[in-house]
């Protein structure tokens, strides 16, 4: 008999999860009911908002209960199909959480082309972290020729993206990230006009070298100081995408908001808040774009893949010390024909 593995939410984090937050469990795998399929799942997003559905606060979504599955999005095989939109061996994404196999009724499961591209780019690229790029940057910032786009968290999943879609539509990019050799790959591979190193140098002092005219779009991923130092920077009309806050996630102590906020008064400027799933009904033209970009090599996909299941918790603690380069993903197990 197949067996289950899984990891499940066991207390409230306070700061960085410890170990003691989660219990692993094993339990047989159970064949799926009418209406349901069961996935093998193959590959789980780590995601920096896994660390906010661990509060049991207010928020976008419903927070993961104690005792459940913790959340997370993935991409694996269907194994076995009593729905009538799914067959075996579809391969496909969805919410299916922290675990080997997975039930699913089908809501929110999509299926993919593996001959297009491999499944860890269908849950990063061409997932929710591309279509959160997407929109953020295209609906939110309504970005215009010419202009400067500043992004924080730029070597990250959501981040690298919002920046080559804005060098697609003719703006000038300057990302922000942690270490020289992120820095070089904004550049060098990703074609961003210039990289602020914020661990090895004065964002600020960059802002102003780099956006002499201001700050025409800021991206923020990570919130704190990096989100002040933007918005002593903006120019006349500027849109502030607020994404993420990274860097308040694991705050013991309230939530440091922006000091510099009447500089939206003073620049007439908007910061604006953003969830991918206000935009449900547009995915499709979305990953379509997305994909018609990677097929022709303008844009470039990055996964910092690390293996095992049982190597979660150490994992989805890569994000928060700043060690992913791309898009952090977690390879379940090793099996025949997955990485199609």
């Amino acid at each position: 008999m197949t067996t289950n593995r899984q990891f499940r939410l066991a207390a409230r984090p306070v700061g960085l999860p410890r170990p003691t937050d989660w219990s692993f469990v094993e339990a047989p795998v159970t064949e799926p009911a009418d209406g349901q399929i069961l996935v093998e799942v193959h590959y789980l997003s780590l995601d920096p908002a896994m660390r906010g559905w661990m509060n049991d606060v207010r928020s976008y979504v419903p927070p993961v209960g104690l005792g459940e599955v913790m959340r997370a999005l993935g991409a694996g095989r269907v194994l076995a199909s009593r729905h009538p939109d799914f067959a075996a061996g579809d391969h496909v994404t969805g919410a299916f959480g922290v675990q080997s196999h997975a039930l699913s009724d089908g809501r929110g499961v999509i299926k993919v082309d593996p001959g297009l591209a491999a499944l860890p780019v269908w849950i990063g690229t061409l997932g929710m972290p591309g279509l959160t790029a997407y929109f953020g940057l295209l609906d939110v910032g309504r970005p215009a020729a010419g202009e400067t786009v500043v992004v924080s968290g730029a070597a990250g999943a959501v981040g690298s993206i919002v920046g080559q879609i804005a060098r697609l539509k003719g703006c000038r990019v300057v990302g922000i990230a942690g270490g020289a050799d992120k820095c070089a790959y904004l550049t060098g591979t990703l074609g961003f006009d210039a990289a602020i190193d914020y661990k090895g140098g004065d964002v600020k002092a960059g802002l102003r070298e780099h956006c002499p005219r201001g700050i025409d779009i800021y991206f923020d991923n990570v919130g704190g100081e990096i989100l002040d130092a933007a918005l002593a920077r903006l120019a006349r009309r500027a849109r502030v995408v607020i994404c993420g806050a990274i860097s308040q996630y694991n705050a013991t102590a309230p939530i440091a908001g922006p000091a510099n906020y009447l500089s939206l008064l003073v620049n007439r400027a908007s910061m604006t808040g953003m969830v991918v799933l206000d935009y449900a009904d547009r995915y499709l033209e979305a990953t379509r774009e997305l994909a018609s970009w990677y097929r022709a090599g303008t844009l470039v996909s990055r996964e910092d893949i690390v293996d095992g299941l049982e190597s979660f918790p150490d994992a989805l603690l890569r994000l928060f010390r700043g060690e992913n380069h791309g898009k952090l993903v977690l390879r379940v197990a090793a099996a025949s024909g997955q990485d199609s």
